[in-house]
């Protein structure tokens, strides 16, 4: 189990680098279409899940594996950040972190890893747990909904327009829409379906959970579904543009 901690851990520092090189580029192509910020986050979800990469001083990446998976086991632990000076920093206080105790007690490090990594374990389900009576409660409360159209539903419950379901997705409306923009709420809700974002979004969320203690990847997963919705709003209005 440690070892898996370590890894994830090695995972989520090694996607800070694309997730503040994304925020920028965002910020340099904010005249760019929407679909291409969508997927530049992409390849943040790839980043956080896929365990190769390129390293370099210049790249995105200074060190792809900055913990050691083994550093229990290393006779002498370190860690390779990718920066020198930040290494003779941190390396020194892990050794003695990790220095042979006289009466044969764990060391720091034996301690403090297995600790870490079973609350890293408990806080991915009380994630999961939490996202899984969400969506209970929600259906729960949707059981009143009218069908309006072919997997178009009215409910009392639903404040705001979504989709829910990932293997037969329906669109829920509240009642008190107006007649003028419902058509374009309706083609908004439409567009998500075509474009599997309730997939993509479901997807951000799990790596959301596996990467809950990087507070960069909540950032990255709030910006994502903030330019999934834009990228949506963007291709309506295109497609109202090709009507006219």
């Amino acid at each position: 189990m440690t070892e898996l901690f370590l890894h994830v851990v090695n995972l989520s520092i090694s996607a800070i680098w694309l997730i503040l090189a994304v925020l920028l580029a965002r910020v340099v192509m904010r005249r760019a279409p929407k679909w291409a910020h969508v997927l530049l986050w992409g390849l943040v979800g790839i980043r956080l899940v896929c365990p190769i990469s390129l390293e370099s001083i210049w790249s995105l990446i200074p060190s792809a594996q900055t913990i050691s998976p083994t550093l229990l086991t290393d006779s002498t632990p370190t860690v390779q950040t990718g920066f020198p000076t930040l290494n003779q920093s941190i390396n020194p206080a892990l050794s003695q972190a990790a220095a042979a105790t006289p009466d044969a007690t764990p060391n720091l490090l034996e301690i403090w890893l297995p600790t870490l990594a079973s609350l890293w374990v408990l806080g991915m389900v009380v994630w999961m747990g939490y996202a899984a009576v969400g969506y209970l409660h929600l259906r729960r409360s949707l059981s009143n909904a009218v069908e309006v159209e072919d997997h178009i539903f009215q409910s009392p419950a639903a404040h705001v327009p979504f989709v829910l379901g990932l293997f037969h997705p329906n669109i829920y409306l509240p009642h008190s829409m107006d007649p003028d923009t419902l058509s374009h709420v309706i083609a908004h809700e439409q567009a998500h379906l075509k474009r599997r974002d309730h997939w993509w979004k479901a997807l951000g969320f799990l790596l959301l959970c596996i990467h809950w203690f990087n507070p960069l990847v909540w950032v990255a997963y709030g910006t994502f579904c903030r330019d999934v919705e834009l990228a949506c709003d963007e291709a309506v209005v295109k497609h109202l543009d090709h009507q006219a």
